[in-house]
């Protein structure tokens, strides 16, 4: 899978964002994207409409803010990555990046949104700083990471995972 560290770090650079959590609607805009907020079907988390260089992304306002804030993410990573996309529609996608689909390889354009919409939201520099100040990753510090960072815990728990702080889900330490 593709490291979007360096890409990321030039993001919140060039944005003079330092800490979480990572203003993803102030991206967007400083991209030229327009966010639109609809009730959407319960199943669809967003979309990303081009034409030309001017790209709209769609919102379900149904959605939890943690559940938007990773949807406008996850289309910035499609308008940033899949250049020759012009409309592309989300369904009820997962942030785990090893769920039954994704570790088939079946849609790696989702792979990689999913991958780039985690490092977007929980910068690898960031999360290392806020684990070097913790004494112990239990399910409380989880739980205060996922709300600085304005996540999901399951999302942060999934990133930390990725980054080797936490076993693979599912299995006994």
């Amino acid at each position: 899978m593709n490291d979007f560290r360096a890409r990321v770090e030039q993001i919140l650079e060039d944005n003079n964002i330092s800490r979480p959590p990572v203003p993803v609607e102030r991206i967007a805009s400083s991209l030229g994207l327009e966010l639109r907020y609809a009730p959407l079907d319960a199943d669809v988390s967003g979309a990303i409409l081009r034409n030309g260089q001017e790209a709209v992304i769609g919102v379900n306002s149904f959605h939890h803010p943690n559940r938007q804030r990773f949807t406008i993410a996850h289309e910035i990573a499609h308008f940033l990555l899949h250049a020759g996309l012009d409309v592309h529609l989300d369904n009820d996608f997962r942030v785990n990046l090893r769920d039954e689909e994704s570790s088939l390889a079946v849609d790696s354009d989702e792979i990689e949104a999913n991958g780039f919409a985690a490092e977007l939201l929980m910068p690898t520099g960031f999360v290392l700083k806020d684990i070097g100040d913790l004494t112990e990753i239990d399910d409380v510090a989880i739980q205060r990471l996922a709300r600085r960072y304005k996540v999901s815990q399951q999302a942060m728990q999934i990133r930390l995972v990725n980054l080797g702080f936490l076993p693979p889900i599912g299995l006994d330490s």
